[in-house]
């Protein structure tokens, strides 16, 4: 039961002149006596909220960022019409700060016996699972003087999903790499390292890619060409410990992580390569394997959803583990992490010949530009000083970098805007020099 505004105020209308012309017990009480008589009768003619039925349907999944539509139906089975707010809850990520109150908030009348749908657009801010709360309908007579209140549960999910932002970047990509495997006309040809066909040799072509026994049975001087690797495995790992966390402009660096692990699954799903995902801090917290190239993408999305940065420190030792598991043959294992200083030599950096003895490895990072902008600045005794900090952060990024490279890792160190073109390029890189 609620009371609704416009039963106050006829109550506080009505003693009003009770108070000026005569008051008196006796005219209080034939004032609210009759507001009273007709809240009662209002309340009676107002549908329950009990019986309503109420149904979800819509939207289940929704890229971070865009809205999803959730579609909510009430089928009023009783003998009096539902004059009704309806309040559908969600978690206050579910919407842009502000909106909540618009976009959650619906009035609707359904006659008896019939139902009604009303819809409530969602635009979450955050990525993972958002699970619907109660519906709070607030069902009003015909004077709408006092209420029925009740709520209902119908559980319903929209799975939130990473941005793919880096998605613009992929037609060029993909570009090169029909430029690699030859279907496009180029000036200069990459060579991989497997065999595609035989063609006649033209002036300005490489001398020692002649084949001479061919040439001998043709009676034509012709040259092998070839084609970039296919069916290389590849092993994304993304770490979420707590150097993931860490936030870049307006985003975890896990999420910068997860955009370039995309593109790169992307491209190279695309290139007849087989891609599987590892996400990692003190255990596995998500894991993608042989998935088929149309499935892959999905399934990274899927599995990234509901990632987020825990608190700890990385086990070094139980991920590389965990990869050598799952990569008992030569792979690419790229690695999503910090290039922090304390977290590379004290943990991974010991650990590292058992990767690159059998595996290529990419290790790339998020740098942070604010870094770049500090190291600039001047004008003031603080701005020295901060440019000095940069200027010491960035020559410690440097060297853990050469510290990598000397262990054979391929280091890839870019902002959160250009990390994954940056590791899409790594990868045509090996690719085109036949290194996977």
């Amino acid at each position: 039961m609620a009371l609704t505004g416009r039963a106050a105020l006829l109550a506080a209308l009505g003693s009003v002149p009770v108070g000026l012309l005569g008051p008196s017990w006796t005219g209080l009480l034939a004032v609210n006596g009759s507001l009273a008589l007709a809240c009662a009768v209002d309340y009676a003619l107002a549908a329950p909220v009990r019986t309503l039925k109420p149904a979800r349907s819509g939207a289940t999944s929704v890229r971070l960022g865009e809205p999803a539509d959730v579609h909510l139906t009430l089928t009023n089975p009783g003998t009096r019409t539902l004059r009704a707010d309806v309040r559908d809850a969600w978690p206050p990520s579910s919407w842009t700060p502000g909106t909540e109150a618009a976009a959650s908030r619906h009035s609707l009348t359904v006659p008896a016996g019939e139902r009604r749908r009303l819809t409530t657009r969602l635009r979450p801010t955050r990525r993972g699972d958002r699970r619907a709360d109660r519906i709070t309908i607030r069902s009003y007579g015909p004077l709408r003087l006092l209420a029925r209140q009740g709520s209902h549960t119908v559980p319903w999910t929209v799975r939130v999903l990473p941005p793919f932002t880096s998605r613009k970047h992929l037609p060029s990509r993909l570009a090169r790499l029909r430029e690699l495997d030859g279907r496009t006309s180029v000036l200069t040809r990459g060579e991989g390292t497997e065999f595609d066909s035989l063609r006649d040799y033209v002036p300005g072509d490489d001398t020692r890619s002649i084949d001479w026994r061919a040439t001998a049975r043709r009676n034509k001087v012709a040259v092998r060409t070839w084609r970039p690797e296919r069916d290389r495995h590849i092993l994304i790992c993304l770490d979420t410990g707590r150097t993931a966390a860490g936030r870049v402009g307006d985003a975890p660096r896990l999420d910068s992580a997860m955009d370039a692990a995309l593109l790169l699954a992307a491209l190279a799903t695309r290139a007849g390569d087989r891609v599987d995902l590892l996400a990692h801090d003190r255990r596995p917290r998500a894991q993608v394997q042989g998935r088929s190239a149309a499935d892959t993408l999905p399934a990274f999305v899927n599995a990234m959803a509901g990632l987020e940065p825990a608190l700890v420190e990385t086990d070094s030792r139980a991920l590389v583990s965990t990869i050598l598991r799952g990569a008992p043959r030569r792979s690419l294992v790229v690695l999503l992490t910090s290039l922090d200083a304390a977290p590379i030599e004290e943990g991974l950096l010991p650990l590292l010949p058992r990767l690159t003895q059998r595996h290529t490895v990419i290790l790339a990072s998020v740098a942070d530009p604010h870094i770049a902008e500090m190291a600039a600045s001047r004008g003031s005794l603080d701005a020295v000083y901060e440019a000095a900090a940069a200027t010491r952060t960035g020559s410690q990024r440097l060297r853990t970098a050469e510290q990598l490279s000397r262990h054979g890792v391929h280091v890839v160190d870019a902002t959160p805007d250009t990390l994954a073109p940056a590791l899409a390029d790594a990868y045509l890189s090996l690719k085109a020099a036949g290194r996977l």
